[in-house]
């Protein structure tokens, strides 16, 4: 009788360390999450899913291109590319990014661009990144609620870093 009682309080154990576990890695370093929409459309489809790396940004700073996910005003979860970093100045004209006047490769823009019969992809702006804030935008340029529409993000609100697809299985890849 002494054995099972024993062996149960194993079993017992057990599952409350792979629940413990399974909450922190949730919560703490990586969260599952879905594409709603195509404002990052040809990168990623709508109903994508994809895994958030919580704690990359607690140990490194966001860079250029990143693609992030972030609370959005609207109280919903945005997923968009970091395109200005603080303090930077953007400027987009004749559809090239130029940034403190250095002009960038977006090579993720090609297949709309080629789409793009009447006008530029992105309009004209220019923009300075306030300090501790990122200028977002989603690769579908015209059709992208973003910086443009809700402003800076605070880095408070980036939840983390995202590039890894694992739904539906024949997109599961690495986003460059």
């Amino acid at each position: 009788m002494a054995k099972k009682k024993n062996e149960l309080w194993e079993w017992i154990k057990a599952l409350l360390i792979a629940v413990l576990l399974a909450v922190v890695i949730r919560y703490f370093l990586f969260a599952p999450i879905v594409v709603d929409g195509l404002s990052m459309m040809p990168t990623l489809h709508d109903q994508d899913r994809m895994i958030v790396n919580k704690f990359s940004y607690t140990i490194g700073e966001p860079e250029r291109f990143d693609i992030i996910v972030f609370h959005a005003p609207e109280n919903k979860d945005y997923i968009k590319r970091v395109i200005g970093l603080p303090g930077e100045t953007i400027e987009y004209k004749d559809d090239t990014l130029y940034v403190n006047g250095k002009a960038y490769e977006e090579d993720y823009l090609d297949e709309n661009k080629q789409e793009v019969i009447d006008g530029p992809l992105t309009e004209p702006l220019k923009i300075t990144v306030p300090e501790g804030e990122l200028f977002v935008m989603g690769d579908n340029r015209r059709f992208s609620k973003d910086s443009r529409h809700i402003g800076t993000i605070p880095m408070e609100k980036v939840l983390g870093k995202t590039k890894v697809i694992y739904w539906p299985l024949e997109d599961v890849s690495i986003i460059k």
